[in-house]
């Protein structure tokens, strides 16, 4: 299970949040990475439109009222470009009409200020599941058992206590079902925007990650590729 306080995880799925109430979209986004989420923030909706032009997301958080860019806009440039990320519109409006309005636009889901994060949470993770091909919640690869939905990941039936990003990579991983992964998609899926690209960070993550899960190793190398996970060496 993951060390995190006892906060229970969600899909490795990679979010954009954008809010101009900083306050609000620091928390967020703080609280959507500890659940071992990749979350980029931003404070309008120009600043949103920039992100979502350079990078994939699975799910975009985003305020209708923002300055520049309203949240509205930043939704219809994300239907129209169809790159299947999920919208969840956040509004101080709670009247119907304005419901229908935000899901008119092309939205995925909306949800009214204030809330409770909890519910944010499992908005995303539904959203998250919706933009990535159906998986079981349980991955099982080569002795190791990772839940998605509880946070839990097993070696041989024992728990083994991993780190949010730990736990993020192993998903990434396990996902991928052997093919080779690479150092630069591992940061992409796992780490936000700010992850230096020439950091060692993903070595020392795997090296961990490695370690926890004992011998004999399920997670190699291959050579200036990437890593993979597979029958145990």
């Amino acid at each position: 299970m993951a060390d995190d306080d006892g906060q229970r995880g969600a899909d490795t799925v990679r979010v954009l949040v954008a809010d101009d109430e900083r306050l609000l979209a620091d928390t967020v986004a703080e609280g959507l990475r500890r659940l071992s989420m990749a979350v980029d923030v931003c404070y309008d909706g120009d600043g949103a439109l920039e992100r979502i032009g350079v990078n994939r997301y699975d799910v975009a958080v985003l305020d209708r009222d923002m300055p520049g860019q309203t949240g509205d806009e930043v939704c219809r440039n994300l239907t129209d470009s169809g790159t299947g990320t999920r919208v969840l519109l956040l509004t101080a409006a709670a009247g119907i009409r304005d419901r229908v309005e935000g899901l008119g636009l092309g939205a995925d889901d909306y949800l009214t200020k204030p809330f409770a994060f909890a519910e944010l949470v499992a908005r995303v993770q539904a959203l998250g599941r919706r933009s990535a091909p159906a998986l079981p919640p349980v991955l099982q690869r080569h002795g190791v058992e990772l839940d998605v939905a509880r946070h839990v990941v097993r070696r041989d039936g024992q728990p083994v206590s991993l780190s949010p990003k730990e736990f993020a990579v192993l998903h990434v991983l396990m996902r991928a079902e052997g093919r080779v992964v690479s150092a630069e998609e591992l940061l992409e899926q796992a780490w936000d925007e700010f992850a230096d690209p020439f950091t060692n960070v993903v070595r020392v993550t795997v090296m961990t990650l490695r370690k926890k899960l004992g011998q004999p190793q399920v997670i190699h190398t291959v050579p200036r590729t990437g890593y993979r996970i597979g029958d145990p060496a």
